[in-house]
């Protein structure tokens, strides 16, 4: 079943923007995007975190090891193929804060769910690049 899940979250939102050329930073505001009001919040960002990590942890034990961490990258880079809006690095501050070594705080080799949804502020933090609270596309692309 989480493997499914799994599945349709990589897929679905390739789904919806194949044949057309995406704007930076389209893909993740579609996805994380909860309400469709065109920004994404904190507590969005907290709760599809949540979802995700449900997801990845498939012996339910509330953390994420090595083995389901890898299957969270390879479904990462799965959903990542074919966005133009990625290439060369455009997204690097979006990755970084989905990867191990930003969310095992204690760096023990172990993400909790506490660590994983406890690094929604920092994540927030790094990809909202005009300081206004919340993740737009004006938070993406060239440098005005």
């Amino acid at each position: 079943m989480k493997t499914l899940l799994a599945l349709c979250l990589a897929v679905t939102p390739v789904a919806a923007l194949a044949g057309g050329e995406s704007k930076p930073g389209a893909h993740f505001i579609e996805n994380w995007d909860l309400n469709g009001d065109g920004q994404v919040t904190a507590a969005e960002l907290a709760e599809k975190r949540g979802d995700v990590f449900f997801t990845f942890d498939s012996d339910e034990d509330g953390k994420l090891n090595a083995e389901e961490y890898g299957y969270f990258d390879e479904a990462r880079k799965n959903d990542m193929e074919g966005q133009p809006e990625h290439a060369g690095g455009k997204m690097n501050k979006v990755q970084a804060g989905m990867q191990m070594a930003f969310n095992d705080v204690d760096g023990d080799g172990l993400v909790t769910r506490e660590e994983f949804l406890g690094q929604v502020g920092a994540w927030l933090t790094s990809i909202d690049r005009n300081a206004d609270g919340v993740i737009t596309g004006e938070d993406f692309g060239p440098k005005a």
